[in-house]
């Protein structure tokens, strides 16, 4: 059967990569799986991925999202990763380097601001307005702008399987927000990503471009645009405990320029310590605070049970990237610990030998053999 496969792939810009895609027409099976669909390859010299004289890169599909209607056609699109020609993965390939583990979800939060193509204006921002207040989760025309546009955004993540779990509009005008869950860190890339191309492609047909900008409107009082990711692991969500959490805190503190450098270029103009966001140069926490680098939900902050959201991502990241630190940052405090916790028992367990077995056993062997003495030793 004929089937209408668009294959999707990062190209090699920086700092943050584009999306590129073309489309390929193919006889598989009805239904197909992941598996059936052919590897295909590009011109890597225009995609700053390959030189001139050397530039086929081939692209493997790593994830389907099933056909569904965008226009008429129905199109199964293919998530790829960029491999070379010798079949090692290419250096822009962010994904490659990634260990899922189903055991870290995620829950991402991508603000993006609207413009009209032609004019390049913001919507809502044609009239002159005085700042922000009335439009986070306004309703009217007067407050908001693009509503058709987003709940179609919406319905094609649906439609794809995205776990798409809500939308909303934001602060500034023109700004909006939708929210992506995922288990595991290789599906929380895949279906942001994915969910970001729909939304620049769906944008063609209305006449509009996406700003993922961190920060589009960098004079008066306006938000900038984050990717505030809600991470936790199992340990989190069933066991959790403040210490542990605190012990996740200090290693993010440590590791603050390391997360810095991952979560989006640009990112200096919205970090500034206004506008619900923390200074880029500093690191805090705070519960049910927004104004910190990690909030931690009122539930959370009761219970010290379940997730925490890192708000410092700007709306650019790669998500990839922005995982694998996260991830990173805790399994290597947690291996740290674990080391601190292995010596401290050992400790103990020597201690307990020297003053509680060893006096006993002296005392014993002494009836016998008088000069016999026992130390515990590492």
């Amino acid at each position: 059967m004929k089937q209408k496969l668009e294959y999707i792939w990062l190209d090699g810009y920086k700092p943050e990569p584009n999306l590129r895609s073309k489309i390929k027409i193919v006889d598989l099976p009805h239904p197909f799986v992941l598996e059936d669909v052919p590897d295909w390859s590009f011109d890597g010299s225009s995609t700053q991925q390959a030189e001139g004289n050397f530039s086929d890169c081939i692209l493997k599909p790593v994830r389907v999202y099933h056909s569904f209607d965008i226009k008429e056609w129905p199109t199964s699109y293919i998530l790829c990763e960029v491999y070379n020609p010798d079949g090692t993965p290419h250096p822009s390939n962010t994904r490659a380097a990634i260990k899922n583990d189903e055991d870290f979800w995620f829950g991402f939060e991508q603000e993006y601001f609207i413009r009209n193509s032609k004019t390049g204006q913001i919507l809502g921002h044609d009239t002159n307005h005085m700042g922000q207040g009335k439009f986070y989760c306004g309703v009217g025309s007067s407050q908001v702008s693009g509503r058709e546009f987003v709940e179609h955004h919406l319905s094609l993540c649906l439609n794809a399987g995205i776990d798409i779990t809500g939308i909303n509009a934001e602060v500034a005008l023109g700004q909006w927000e939708y929210q992506v869950f995922s288990k595991g860190k290789l599906l929380a890339g895949d279906d942001l990503w994915m969910s970001r191309y729909l939304l620049m492609k769906l944008a063609e047909m209305y006449g509009y471009t996406i700003d993922f900008h961190p920060k589009p409107l960098p004079y008066g009082d306006w938000n900038g645009s984050g990717l505030h990711c809600n991470l936790s692991n199992k340990k989190m969500r069933e066991e959790g405990g403040q210490e542990y959490f605190d012990s996740i805190f200090r290693a993010f503190d440590v590791r603050q320029s390391e997360h810095i450098n991952v979560y989006g270029s640009d990112n200096h103009l919205r970090l500034t310590g206004k506008h619900e966001t923390q200074s880029i140069d500093k690191f805090s926490w705070g519960v049910s605070d927004r104004g910190a680098s990690i909030r931690v939900p009122k539930v959370v902050g009761e219970t010290w049970k379940g997730y925490l959201e890192d708000r410092r991502p700007a709306s650019n990241a790669d998500p990839y990237q922005l995982v694998e630190r996260m991830v990173k940052t805790i399994c290597k405090d947690q291996a740290k610990n674990s080391k601190k916790s292995d010596k401290k028992k050992k400790e103990a367990t020597i201690n307990w030998v020297n003053k509680t077995l060893v006096p006993s056993l002296e005392k014993y062997v002494s009836k016998t053999v008088p000069s016999v003495a026992i130390v515990a030793t590492p």
